[in-house]
């Protein structure tokens, strides 16, 4: 039977939120989050985008050493041949890419103003795979934006020529959150069976259904007989009304009446981890867990009611789908109330090293290496406009020549600088196995 599988776009879709943002360092730790949540893919960037091109080529290089695993890294490029070639060129590590065209009337008429007809939009996404596949990919995703608002004789044309120059996947994009999960299933459905390929559902909700339209238009995909990847961001962050909640579609994939024991995920995934990423996500991008939000939210497993309280007391069964350990809650949360000493961007030495050593038990080797790291440190307080958590302490204690590639924002001209920024550097072999 096919299976569903998991990709991540914050930090390509979420992260284009209006008046929202990451660092390059917060969006490296959501891909190590996903990656130990056991996530298939991350959408982590665009590789066209000169700022990130750093950002990109270190994530990379933190795959290839194993720091980043399983997790598939994957750009995101519009289907125009010029941005391929570009994006491979300041990026060339590139294996994993999704190209991205409008296709329904209203993008092809409101959007091109009549500069591309729908033979066109066909004709650049197929040379844009086949540009793709000539640098070195190994897997294409091809996006048909605002798919639900595109007629479904179309939608086939178009999946079948993508299947035709090689292409791995059809992501089908709700791009305006317009489907409901009737029509998501009817459409993905026949659409799975119409073009043999597996299918992406990127789903937003402009109507309060972003979850619901994934996991039905999954089932759709699965249905017709082929394997469907979901796309989803942490904490439902993204663009207007958001994306579809990562930790809620996998509550729904599991828990379900219709879903759990009958749909199988192609990749195991770790719960426990759901209230870390959460909590990280949340302060990262300075927007609170909805009080109600599923699985993570303050209220989730909060019972006043007499009759709940009572019924839960006696068996949690009986008012709670899934325990709170299944998500990582429990343990209590220390708040600081005395003395507390921070790290940030004036940072002294005593300081920092008090805070590594006696709140991490990390030990530098001598007063010359906690200071490079403390430089490092006051470097992404600056970025992140905030205190760094301890993962991220951790990270750039760890590697601190990628984190020096992450914090480098000079803007770049020519590829010989952006090359020269990436010469191999000497990572400890000994610590890139080292999970955060």
């Amino acid at each position: 039977m096919p299976k569903i599988y998991l990709i991540d776009v914050t930090n390509r879709d979420g992260v284009q939120t209006a008046k929202l943002g990451l660092s390059k360092l917060e969006k490296t730790m959501v891909n190590l989050y996903l990656s130990e949540m056991g996530v298939f893919q991350s959408e982590f960037g665009f590789p066209t985008t000169k700022h990130e091109t750093n950002y990109l080529r270190a994530n990379l290089r933190l795959a290839e050493l194993g720091v980043i695993a399983p997790l598939r890294l994957e750009g995101w490029m519009r289907a125009i041949s010029s941005d391929v070639e570009l994006g491979f060129h300041m990026v060339p590590g590139l294996k994993h890419v999704n190209l991205s065209i409008s296709t329904s009337n209203q993008m092809i008429d409101g959007k091109f103003k009549g500069k591309k007809t729908r033979k066109d939009v066909i004709r650049e996404m197929t040379a844009a795979v086949d540009t793709a596949y000539r640098l070195g990919a190994a897997t294409v995703g091809v996006n048909a934006e605002d798919g639900s608002r595109t007629d479904l004789e179309y939608l086939t044309e178009y999946g079948l020529a993508a299947r035709e120059h090689g292409a791995t996947r059809l992501r089908y994009c709700d791009t305006l959150g317009y489907d409901d999960p009737f029509s998501i299933y009817d459409t993905c459905r026949a659409l799975a069976e119409a073009v043999g390929m597996p299918i992406e559902l990127h789903c937003h909700g402009d109507l309060g259904m972003a979850v619901a339209n994934s996991i039905a238009g999954a089932r759709g995909v699965v249905d017709g007989g082929q394997d469907a990847y979901i796309n989803t961001t942490l904490n439902g962050i993204g663009e207007r009304a958001g994306n579809a909640d990562l930790v809620a579609t996998v509550l729904a994939l599991t828990k379900s009446k219709s879903f759990a024991g009958k749909y199988e995920l192609g990749n195991p995934i770790d719960l426990t981890k759901s209230w870390k990423i959460a909590k990280f996500a949340s302060y990262a991008f300075g927007v609170p867990i909805p009080i109600n939000q599923p699985g993570v939210g303050a209220n989730a497993f909060a019972h006043e009611s007499g009759i709940h309280a009572d019924g839960v007391l006696k068996d949690p069964h009986n008012y709670e789908l899934y325990g709170f350990e299944e998500l990582g809650r429990g343990d209590p949360e220390m708040v600081e109330t005395g003395r507390e000493i921070c790290a940030g961007e004036y940072s002294g030495i005593s300081g920092f090293s008090h805070i590594m050593s006696d709140r991490m038990s990390w030990h530098f080797k001598n007063k010359e290496e906690a200071q490079e790291i403390l430089e490092l440190v006051r470097y992404a307080n600056v970025l992140s406009h905030k205190p760094l958590v301890e993962d991220e302490l951790l990270f750039i204690a760890r590697y601190p020549h990628t984190a020096k590639r992450l914090l480098t924002v000079t803007p770049l001209e020519g590829s010989d600088v952006i090359d020269e920024l990436f010469t191999p550097w000497p990572e400890d072999k000994d610590k890139v196995k080292e999970t955060l």
